[in-house]
């Protein structure tokens, strides 16, 4: 918590230069922004680089800076079995995922959102599908998006609500609203303007804040405490199983490991991270994202699980006051607050906004570019031109974030509770759709708007089962899978012209064109309909 005095407002000036730096970016992405596909997509035209921090910025959230380090701070290294296993995730994600989403998506009616790539993918059934995926893109990520405003609210007044009652007199109630809303505001406008554009190179730039913030805060405590001998031994003092990978028993036993390790499961359905796939200027450039987004993520996994137990011995010894004891998911702030200099503490604390800030602008686009392509079938069979699509996009955006804003005014707890299904429920419901649809020829619509129900449904329901103690994506995936490839099969149908489509797609992505190959951007054959139509 930070104290009334010079030292706040230097961090407050930290606070809004990044700020400035976030409306900046968007401004500048808001002139490279024309038309629809600009807003939505990025024109394709997505460095490597840029597509991978952006998608481990837009991935991570407050939980790598807040919630992570606060599991590790309390449970000790166990609780890093779901950092190792969302890293595979991360890997499989772009090796698997990344160049085949890629090369199918623009061969199969330049589809430029999830949905769409499913309606112009798969034949029977598509476009019900595509409906329906839209709905769940639009209701899971609107109290997504709340909860990310929860949380930079929370935010605001965990930091700083003891100086604003000091210096203003706001009561911590006023300075959650004050922060939610300044937070949510400067997001909104910067996906506004800038659209896809602008939450991928402003998740960039913090993409990179983050990364530094959570290399900074270990190597100093190291530093501090006089080597990394000796802050090994002093954290083992504190906890003496701190460093036990292997503790299960701290984990609540195999199946809490085995649950922790099953969110790399959720990565393949996660639409605000796969469209950073879509958006890579080709199929090629994901071997070079897959390499930049592990680097990052292991480094920046390995500094928050550094941050958490080297806090350890400084709470103790009173060089680090630890804000909220019985979460410790303030630990990381509270360092920073107690390691450095108000203004370098400042830019630290703008890390956790950043984090907060770019999983809340991805998906403010991918909820817009949902309603936009694919609930407005339910209105209109053809398409809308480029300008009124821009538009009516950045209404989108608008509406659904101003909704969010209402219900996160009052932070209910109904709320957080459903977000904390979001990640398993996108995982059920699209994962096992977007593996089977680049790997297998003969899944359809049908089979796979199935498999979205039958997911979603086992991660509602099986919490309240007596095997509620296994993380339920691994149910919830598993009937996805199988409910698939069973309806699949039995309403499989010859159609020789997308076959031979899909049999070319892969070809391409074994053979590896060159940069730029013309012929990626080859409509789909006769009898397939476009992303505008389908």
């Amino acid at each position: 918590m930070i104290e009334a005095g010079s030292g706040f407002w230097w961090m407050m000036a930290a606070i809004a230069l990044y700020f400035l730096a976030m409306i900046g970016i968007g401004i500048w992405a808001s002139t490279r922004t024309k038309n629809k596909d600009d807003y939505m997509i990025g024109g394709r035209d997505l460095p490597a680089p840029v597509a991978a921090l952006s998608a481990g910025a837009s991935d991570m959230s407050g939980w790598l800076l807040m919630g992570l380090p606060g599991a590790l701070y309390l449970g000790g290294m166990v609780q890093a079995w779901i950092a190792i296993g969302l890293t595979l995730g991360a890997w499989a994600n772009w090796k698997l995922v990344a160049p085949r989403l890629r090369l199918f998506t623009e061969q199969y009616g330049n589809a430029i959102t999830l949905p769409s790539y499913f309606g112009n993918r798969l034949v029977h059934g598509g476009r019900t599908l595509r409906v329906v995926s839209g709905l769940v893109i639009l209701i899971f990520f609107t109290f997504y998006i709340s909860s990310g405003m929860v949380a930079g609210g929370n935010f605001a007044a965990a930091a700083f609500g003891t100086a604003l009652e000091q210096n203003m007199g706001w009561s911590t109630s006023e300075t959650y609203l004050i922060g939610m809303l300044v937070i949510a505001g400067i997001t909104i406008f910067y996906t506004l303007i800038g659209g896809f554009l602008g939450a991928s190179f402003t998740d960039f730039f913090q993409g990179t804040l983050v990364f530094l913030a959570l290399l900074a805060v270990p190597v100093v405590t190291m530093i501090i405490a006089g080597g990394p001998a000796t802050i090994v031994d002093r954290v083992s003092d504190v906890q003496p199983n701190a460093w036990d990978l292997f503790d299960i028993s701290a984990a609540g036993g195999f199946i809490g490991v085995f649950s922790l390790f099953a969110w790399f499961l959720g990565y393949f359905g996660q639409p605000h991270i796969l469209v950073r796939f879509m958006a890579l200027r080709s199929h090629h450039e994901a071997v070079v994202g897959r390499r930049w987004n592990i680097i990052w993520m292991a480094l920046c996994v390995i500094g928050a699980i550094l941050t958490a137990l080297f806090a350890l011995p400084l709470v103790q010894n009173g060089r680090v006051a630890l804000t909220n004891s019985e979460t410790a998911e303030t630990v990381f702030l509270d360092a920073a607050i107690g390691l450095f200099p108000a203004f370098i503490a400042g830019l630290v604390l703008a890390a956790v906004l950043a984090a907060i800030m770019s999983t809340l602008s991805s998906q403010l686009v991918v909820t817009a570019s949902a309603f936009v392509e694919d609930l407005m079938l339910l209105i209109r069979r053809r398409p809308l031109e480029q300008k009124t699509s821009l538009w009516i996009s950045r209404a989108a955006v608008l509406v659904v974030a101003i909704i969010a804003a209402l219900m996160a005014l009052d932070p209910s707890e109904s709320i957080l509770a459903l977000v904390g299904f979001a990640w398993a429920g996108f995982g059920a419901a699209f994962g096992p759709i977007v593996l089977l649809s680049l790997y297998w020829k003969k899944l359809t619509g049908i089979g796979a708007t199935a498999a979205m129900v039958v997911g979603a449904a086992v991660v509602l329901i099986w919490p309240q089962t007596p095997w509620s103690a296994l993380y339920e994506i691994i149910p919830g995936f598993v009937a996805g899978l199988i409910v698939a490839v069973v309806v699949s099969l039995i309403t499989y149908r010859d159609e020789p012209g997308v076959d031979e489509h899909f049999d070319a797609a892969v070809a391409r992505s074994r053979e590896g064109l060159p940069e730029g190959d013309s012929e990626l951007a080859e409509p789909a054959p006769a009898g397939r309909p476009s992303a505008q139509t389908a």
